[in-house]
């Protein structure tokens, strides 16, 4: 039977301070995911199940270094946090596994089951791919070798999680111990191992056309040969923590970590397939450059936007066709504003300090620094003033419309001409442009062109 690793989220040092995560109620996420794991630790043991604890004082990255250094063939790792969220209705456990593996998938599936069966009161969020996170991947689902996941209990912020998270921390500890026993048994049954590492050899798909050459799976993730990836034009040099792997004489890379090159990756499970698909209309040079030209279709936004709410567009039916049309009219890439409404909206959810009612889209303050921001008389209204912001950061080209953005003159007109570069400009969040471009790449999967 192999180990199971585990790890409470935050409490360790990052940058010199320590970490609490959320801090709600007079107490903290690190405090309180501390006291569960050792409970859940407690529980485990008494099964005869060997667990190990990862130090509470280790940063995110160490943390993953540490696990992959104790790392053994049928090991797995899990970590759990506690949610936030500005709106205190919010509630429920998730468990996140890396996109499109469907085995890892089940794995989280049996994790949440098991944590519902102990604990009813506690809602199902799901299980979700790691891309359905604001960045767009989780570290400790792609970096971490051994099979892994990332368990949110609950959101502290929600006064009914919390008191679960508080009070009925031993049925929460026992049920999470249930899934982490019988995920370990899934992946490591209780058979000897063999004593030279064979791994599984898997079909490669590019753009729908089979590849000559074989990829394999590693701790249920695809990898593929390092040769291909040239072909790819991925220039990996900019990515050593892409994970490597010899074997039999061949380097190997781990496929689904390319997504952040712009390469599509799923998972035929009846033929045992990767399926990678490069920018068949896209320059992924200019993916994040905020001016240009949008490539989706309205039909496809609309059918996006459905998919992550579908109430969006009961109050802002044309919202997806407004957007095509004022950007289109300023050369700003609408498919990048459509993506950055979607963040700030928490797709058209809103729920913060803007509401609906003040068509403000994308957190545009007021002159005035109102804490409610700006308003603007209609939805079209809103987007333009988005759009001229956009083009303000990214151009020093004209306005063409008539300027309605309260704070167009204050930007440094071509400042930020990608989206990256909008982190810490138009808002503080440092990781602001990632977040974009995870719903871009999102966006852009479900349009079938990546």
């Amino acid at each position: 039977m192999g180990r199971i690793l585990l790890s409470a989220g935050h409490g360790g040092l990052e940058q010199g301070r320590r970490d609490a995560g959320a801090i709600v109620g007079g107490t903290t996420e690190a405090r309180e995911m501390i006291l569960t794991r050792d409970l859940i630790v407690t529980e485990l043991r008494s099964r005869s199940f060997e667990v190990l604890s990862v130090p509470d004082d280790l940063s995110v990255v160490k943390t993953i270094n540490w696990i992959n250094a104790q790392f053994q063939k049928g090991d797995v790792a899990i970590e759990i946090h506690a949610d936030a969220f500005s709106n205190p209705a919010v509630r429920g456990a998730s468990v996140f596994y890396i996109a499109n593996n469907v085995e890892r998938k089940g794995h989280a599936e049996l994790i949440l089951l098991a944590l519902l069966r102990r604990v009813p009161q506690l809602p199902s969020r799901g299980a979700k791919p790691d891309t359905a996170t604001g960045i767009g991947n989780l570290g400790f689902c792609r970096q971490v070798v051994p099979p892994s996941l990332l368990l949110e209990i609950g959101f502290l912020t929600n006064p009914d999680d919390r008191f679960i998270i508080q009070n009925r921390r031993r049925e929460v500890a026992a049920g999470i111990a249930d899934g982490l026993a019988a995920w370990s048994r899934a992946v490591s049954p209780s058979t000897a191992p063999p004593t030279v590492t064979v791994y599984e050899a898997i079909g490669i798909s590019i753009n729908g056309q089979p590849y000559a050459e074989k990829g394999i799976i590693v701790s249920g993730n695809a990898f593929i040969p390092i040769d291909l990836v040239d072909r790819l034009a991925v220039n990996l040099l900019k990515g050593p923590e892409v994970h490597r792997l010899n074997y039999r004489g061949v380097v190997y890379v781990k496929a689904i970590e390319l997504r952040d090159y712009n390469i599509s990756v799923g998972w035929d499970a009846n033929t045992r397939t990767v399926l990678l698909r490069s920018i068949l209309r896209l320059n992924p040079d200019q993916l994040d450059r905020i001016m240009g030209n949008g490539v989706t279709s309205e039909v496809q936004l609309i059918m996006f936007l459905k998919t992550n709410n579908e109430r969006a567009l009961t109050q802002f039916p044309d919202i997806p066709k407004i957007y095509r049309e004022e950007s289109g009219t300023e050369g700003v890439n609408y498919d990048i504003a459509f993506c950055q409404m979607c963040l700030e909206t928490n797709f058209l959810r809103f729920g913060n300090d803007v509401k609906p009612t003040q068509n403000n889209f994308s957190g545009l303050g007021a002159i005035g620094g109102g804490a409610e921001g700006a308003a603007f008389p209609s939805a079209r209204i809103g987007v333009r003033a988005q759009v001229q912001h956009l083009k303000a950061y990214a151009s020093t080209e004209p306005l063409v419309q008539e300027l309605v953005d309260p704070r167009f003159r204050f930007v440094t007109r071509g400042i930020a001409p990608l989206i990256d570069q909008l982190s810490g400009r138009w808002a503080a969040d440092l990781k602001y442009g990632a977040k974009i471009m995870a719903i871009l790449r999102r966006l852009y999967e479900s349009a079938g062109l990546l």
